[in-house]
């Protein structure tokens, strides 16, 4: 396959947007034009065009160290000097009561070890949310952790953004979050997220299975409205994403 940096002869920098899965992607696929597979060692990794504009697009898994892979290895093959931003996207947890499931967020500033950094906000039309975003290797699990990092003043829930903006601000390259709301702020999962990730932060489908087979009347429903959910987020930031400007 021919390499990434070579689909920039005659056009200009391109735009990165790294998620942690593939489906966080969906909505936005529909608008790209030229979408080409890439050999990236990442889980997903895809060239597409946007509104005249190369854009590159990967996700490698859930939480901050898998997200920083992702970067890194995005860089190695695109080289610095081909982005003009980078987005971290996918979906994300309600904080802020006001929020409903399909919401887009964006966020000011990042919340992660080491304090607050403030980050690019895209221009829309649309209406979307603002504020901090709290990053970190860990689902929210409870109402009640909600509210706990609800306190600091945040709005919003991730895993991936604080791995990939470590990397990026390194490099003096604009960085962006745009993010879309699956699960609101006074709700709690019954099933454990966190116990279901592996050994390299991935969500296990197998235990997952396990556990909706464990028990069935609990788990399975929840599965099933967390699907439809990230359908929905899905399809609202890909929308948001092909008509807002970064």
């Amino acid at each position: 396959m021919v390499r990434a940096a070579m689909l920039f002869v005659g056009v200009g920098p391109a735009r990165l947007f790294v998620a942690a899965e593939a489906r966080e992607f969906s909505g936005l696929l529909p608008f790209c034009g030229k979408v080409a597979r890439l050999d990236w060692p990442l889980a997903w990794a895809r060239v597409a065009e946007l509104n005249g504009r190369k854009v590159f697009l990967a996700a490698n898994g859930a939480g901050p160290n898998l997200a920083s892979e992702a970067i890194v290895i995005a860089r190695s093959n695109i080289g610095q000097e081909g982005m003009d931003a980078v987005v971290s996207t996918g979906f994300c947890g309600g904080l802020d009561p006001a929020m409903k499931i399909g919401d887009v967020f964006a966020a000011t500033s990042i919340e992660m070890e080491g304090g607050l950094a403030a980050v690019s906000v895209p221009q829309s039309q649309r209406e979307f949310f603002k504020g901090t975003l709290v990053s970190r290797d860990r689902v929210a699990q409870t109402a009640e952790e909600k509210r706990d990092l609800r306190r600091s003043g945040a709005s919003a829930v991730d895993m991936e953004a604080a791995g990939v903006l470590s990397r990026v601000r390194e490099w003096g390259v604009p960085f962006y979050c745009v993010r879309s709301v699956t699960d609101l702020a006074e709700e709690s999962f019954h099933i454990d997220l966190n116990s279901a990730r592996s050994a390299d932060g991935r969500f296990s489908t197998a235990r997952i299975l396990a556990e909706a087979i464990r028990r069935p009347v609990t788990i399975a429903p929840e599965l099933l409205e967390l699907r439809r959910r990230c359908a929905i987020a899905a399809q609202s930031l890909g929308e948001f994403i092909a008509h807002c400007s970064f």
